[in-house]
């Protein structure tokens, strides 16, 4: 190696270095609970099918989630209403316990939501209804693949008509829905 590819290299590990230390402090300055730490909050709102907000207990900040692993109808298409009414009945004003495991571009946190009372995981749930899709990334089954095989043979949900359009699909034919999501 050159020296200049080690004075390189060295920038890079300083920028990283930095980098980290600024998370790290960022996720301590409550603005966002920590990468794949549990806590318990309440259900405030439904925005859909997949993204939800909740307030951090006890009488922590409102904070914006999305179920990890699934993906729903948007409020705007087929079955959107829907989906968004059967997570309602699921969680809304409940006490779930969160695992945050990413943030999205919409800053977001991508998390695993289980509801305290009967342990229950609610993108498993949803999806075995037929009101959400197993995601699954780069040509494999997604988490929730079995659920979502199941709600196909049996018709449940948005499947009772065959085969409902995926939000991606719905979203590249129409662009994203026009509404105050939150």
């Amino acid at each position: 190696m050159t020296v200049r590819c080690l004075h390189q290299l060295r920038r890079l590990w300083v920028a990283l270095c930095l980098l980290g230390l600024m998370l790290s402090a960022g996720a301590q300055d409550g603005a966002r609970p920590k990468v794949s730490v549990a806590w318990t909050a309440q259900v405030t709102y439904i925005v859909d099918g997949d993204s939800v907000w909740v307030r951090a207990e006890p009488g922590g900040q409102r904070r914006k989630l999305r179920l990890s692993g699934m993906d729903a109808p948007e409020v705007c298409q087929a079955y959107g209403r829907k989906s968004r009414a059967a997570l309602q009945a699921l969680v809304q004003g409940q006490q779930v316990r969160i695992t945050v495991h990413a943030y999205d571009r919409y800053a977001r946190g991508i998390a695993t939501i289980e509801r305290v009372a009967d342990k229950q995981d609610i993108a498993s749930l949803m999806v075995s209804q037929g009101w959400g899709w197993s995601e699954d990334y780069r040509g494999r089954r997604g988490r929730y693949w079995r659920e979502q095989a199941q709600a196909q043979q049996e018709k449940a949900g948005m499947f009772a008509r065959g085969r409902p359009e995926t939000p991606a699909a719905f979203r590249k034919r129409h662009g994203p829905c026009k509404s105050n999501k939150s």
